[in-house]
């Protein structure tokens, strides 16, 4: 299995986030990745390196997925935001306002001039802090994204996209949930426009996918699975409900599996089955997991209980659909079990294929 590990991802290190009411220190930061590293080192499943990807190649992929304002206001943010004020450059960007929907109430339609309304409008939650170098960071993982695909549509049976700031709650036009650019969307996509008429995007982070339901909800060729927390107690609250089907061409095509909070690995497994068995009616042609492994007994943000083991039998059982895969590493805060989970997620899709 080919890894492409993102060297920038450093680059985003926010400082505090908003959870629950109060400023924390940052759940989702650098060492979540630099713990998979390790244990690569310790249980290598092949080559590991940056991606490739020319600059020209990687705008097209990622501008397939996310608006061009969207795209535009993340490019310059940093800028804007200390522009305001030149002490921001010590502090992280957090958005304060945000333009809710209403029937005549709240536009989105106009872009604001000032940075902090623009902020607002772009993001979905005052838990995702905009840093220095959260954009360069969020390019280097959409390229380890496309260069996984890449390597799958080039006869790899397998590639694993290892990046942070993770990327399936980012939507064609907005970021939140630590994300900024949905990685498993660009790899989808990337997919599709290589040739695979069908792909499937089977999701097993404890938050649900929304961001990826978002960009594929009104499409046939892209099936959009995912296995969460249920939405009426577990973040994202307000998107991953079981009714939400599709809609327009797409209606049929997105599968939602929401489950208690202390959710067992039994139930946990039949309900991946009941998933693994709607990406097999699909006929996919290619597969792209979003690896959340926040689904851990361990994990601070999150309410499943699986245990390290399990994840060998998810890695297996994921290799029995029988589809070339690219995984995109999301969720995962117990940051000194997110190693071992990883590579035995990984390792055991490998010794099954």
């Amino acid at each position: 299995m080919k890894t492409f590990h993102n060297p920038h991802h450093a680059a985003h290190a926010g400082q505090q986030e908003m959870f629950r009411g109060r400023m924390v220190p940052c759940h989702e930061v650098p060492a979540r990745l630099d713990f998979v590293l390790a244990e690569l080192a310790r249980r290598p499943l092949g080559p590991l390196g940056p991606p490739s990807v020319e600059d020209s190649a990687l705008d097209a992929a990622i501008a397939r997925v996310h608006s061009a304002r969207y795209l535009a206001f993340l490019a310059s943010a940093w800028d804007d935001w200390v522009a305001m004020d030149p002490a921001n450059a010590q502090r992280d960007a957090l958005p304060s306002v945000w333009p809710l929907p209403s029937r005549h109430g709240f536009r989105s339609d106009v872009l604001p001039a000032n940075f902090a309304a623009r902020l607002g409008l772009f993001s979905f939650d005052s838990g995702s802090p905009l840093t220095a170098g959260s954009w360069a960071a969020a390019r280097g993982g959409a390229a380890c994204a496309l260069a996984a695909a890449q390597a799958v549509v080039n006869g790899e049976r397998s590639a694993f996209a290892l990046t942070r700031p993770p990327g399936h709650h980012a939507g064609p036009d907005f970021l939140g949930g630590y994300c900024f650019l949905n990685n498993a969307a660009i790899a989808a996509q990337a997919l599709r426009d290589a040739g695979h008429a069908k792909v499937a995007v089977l999701d097993v982070d404890y938050h649900h996918g929304n961001g990826t339901q978002t960009i594929f909800y009104e499409r046939a060729d892209v099936l959009t699975v995912s296995i969460h927390g249920d939405p009426t107690t577990e973040y994202p609250f307000f998107l991953g409900h079981a009714d939400e089907r599709g809609a327009g061409e797409g209606d049929g095509f997105n599968l939602n599996l929401p489950l208690s909070r202390g959710t067992g690995f039994a139930r946990w497994r039949a309900t991946l089955d009941t998933a693994l068995q709607a990406v097999h009616n699909f006929g996919a042609s290619a597969l792209v997991v979003p690896m959340g492994l926040d689904t851990f007994e361990g994990d601070p943000i999150s309410g499943f209980t699986l245990q390290s083991a399990d994840y060998a039998v998810v890695g297996a059982a994921l290799a029995g659909a029988g589809l070339p895969a690219v995984f995109t590493f999301e969720g995962g805060y117990a940051v000194d079990e997110v190693g071992t989970n990883t590579v035995n997620l990984l390792e055991g899709f490998q010794q099954a294929t």
